[in-house]
Parts: C-alpha cells; sequence; structure tokens
C-alpha cells in the first residue's frame, strides 16, 4: 500500500538594469552654443541608437521564448510534456448489441484512456480530469452509459443489470480502430465495475484498469491486467463499509496490482471535490504513465 507523497514548486525571476542619461551643461555664448548643439545632438542620437538596441534585443528575447514555448507543447508527445488544451470533440458509436454510445473526446495521441462514470453522474463529471489526462499527453474518452443523456442501448432501464461493458467495449474499440496503440480504463463505483467486467469479456483489449471505490463482482482470478484500487478508509454503502469487501477482492486477485487507500470517506468521483482530489489525480497519472 502507497503512502502519500508531498510535491514542492519553486519559482525563479530576473532583475531588468536601467539606464540613466545625464543632462548637458548649458553654453555660455551664440557660438558656443551651435557647436555645443551639434555635440549634445550626436550625443543624443547615440543614446537613441543605444536605446533602441536595448529594446530590440528585449522584444527578441521574449518572441524567441513565446516561440520556443509554443513549439515544445504543440510537437511533443512525450509523457513528460503537456499537449495544449484543447476543446471535448462530441463523437458517438455502436455497442455489439445495438446501442449507441455518445461521448466527449479529448487530446491526441496513440495511449487511449476511457473513463467510465458512476452511477450519479455523467460524462462531463470527467471533464476536469480528462483535460489533465489529454495534457500528459493521453487520447481521452469520457462516455456516457446507455440511459444517461443520449446513450441508449438494451436494458437501459436498470443500470444496475444492464450489460455496461458492452458500452466500456464499444469506447475501448473506438479508440484503437483511431490509432490508439494502447487503451487503459478509469472506472468510479458503478464505472469500475463495468469497465473490470469489459477487461474480462475481452482480454488485451483494455491494458491497465483504475477502479475508484469500486469492487468488482466478477471473478477476481479472471482480472490479470495490470490494476490500481483506490478508495477512501471509511467509504460507506447502505450495507456498511466498503474496504473490507475490497480488500477480501484485492487479495484474491493476480498481481500486478497495487491498492491506495486514503483518508476520508467520500465515495469513488466525489474524492475528487475533497483535499485529497489532487493526490489522486497524481497517483493516477503515475500509473498510467509507468513503463
Amino acid at each position: 500500500m502507497r503512502e502519500g507523497s508531498q510535491i514542492n514548486r519553486s519559482k525563479g525571476g530576473q532583475d531588468l538594469g536601467c539606464l540613466r542619461v545625464r543632462p548637458q551643461p548649458t553654453p555660455k555664448n551664440g557660438a558656443a552654443d551651435a557647436a555645443t548643439f551639434g555635440c549634445s545632438f550626436s550625443h543624443m542620437t547615440r543614446i537613441s541608437k543605444t536605446l533602441l538596441l536595448v529594446v530590440c534585443t528585449f522584444v527578441g528575447a521574449v518572441f524567441i521564448a513565446a516561440c520556443s514555448s509554443d513549439r515544445s507543447l504543440s510537437a511533443g508527445h512525450s509523457p513528460d510534456e503537456q499537449q495544449p488544451t484543447r476543446p471535448a470533440e462530441r463523437v458517438h458509436f455502436p455497442t455489439q448489441d445495438g446501442g449507441l454510445i455518445y461521448g466527449d473526446l479529448y487530446g491526441v495521441g496513440d495511449r487511449g484512456v476511457v473513463l467510465a462514470h458512476g452511477g450519479r453522474f455523467n460524462k462531463e463529471s470527467w471533464a476536469k480530469q480528462a483535460q489533465e489526462l489529454a495534457k500528459a499527453g493521453f487520447r481521452v474518452l469520457a462516455i456516457d452509459f446507455r440511459g444517461y443523456g443520449q446513450s441508449r442501448g438494451r436494458g437501459q432501464e436498470d443500470i444496475f443489470t444492464a450489460p455496461l461493458h458492452l458500452d466500456v467495449l464499444a469506447g475501448v474499440h473506438y479508440l484503437r480502430d483511431r490509432g490508439a496503440k494502447t487503451v487503459f480504463a478509469i472506472g468510479g463505483s458503478l464505472g469500475g465495475g463495468a469497465a473490470a467486467n469489459a477487461a474480462i469479456a475481452e482480454p488485451g483489449q483494455i491494458d491497465r484498469l483504475v477502479l475508484l471505490g469500486a469492487t468488482p463482482e466478477g471473478p477476481p482470478e479472471k482480472l490479470k491486467i495490470r490494476k490500481l484500487y483506490i478508495m477512501t478508509r471509511d467509504d460507506t454503502s447502505g450495507a456498511g463499509p466498503r474496504l473490507p469487501g475490497l480488500r477480501a477482492h484485492f487479495e484474491k486477485a493476480p498481481d500486478p496490482k497495487e491498492l491506495i487507500v486514503i483518508e476520508g470517506s467520500a465515495h469513488a468521483q466525489f474524492i475528487f471535490g475533497t483535499d485529497q482530489g489532487e493526490r489522486v489525480m497524481l497517483e493516477i497519472l503515475r500509473f498510467l504513465s509507468a513503463p
């Protein structure tokens, strides 16, 4: 079980110098006035040229730095480089059983992530996390399960018995058909169970799995992919604390696997609204970016 980590950030700065111009003495006669004026004008011209050179150098340095920054953002495909923030693209695609799923697509790249929401959420609830993942170089697809938004499909009248894993798989296939070489899934509560069932139903389609406040109902032994389980210590349902059931599942699940228990009682996606939200996002990014 992992412990929390602390991140320190530091900032740097620059000091810019000043250029001072000293006034010329006043001449005492007309002849001297003309001579002094010529010298003074020549001197001021040299100063003007110096000032112009300083200004041009400063502006040029700022322009080069801005261009370099833009190039590093637009060209970076490394997990350590941030991508520009882009608005989500609205997409839709079919499921194996004739349903139609709508999703929001973020980012670019060949590493895909499907976000599966909990029972009290929808695809829009992932917007902040999706943007963070997109900035880290992932192509992210947040889906609405059947019965949510415009998504529809067989059994949508009862989300607890509907084949929601088919909705997750439809999102996975959508990303793979558009160039994703690896696809990860993050599921909160209900969505975590659906993502786990999808991984079991079609081995090899989902490469890594993050279960946020979710204990899958399927056989733990069949969940053979790399897994990260996250739950708050005091997360409770109507039947009692959720953590003991997750621990029992975790013990039976094969490696590779990780379990992170954080303080608090927030359930699944509600964690992002607490002071533990930033830590959870960092753990997810670490897990997905690791070789």
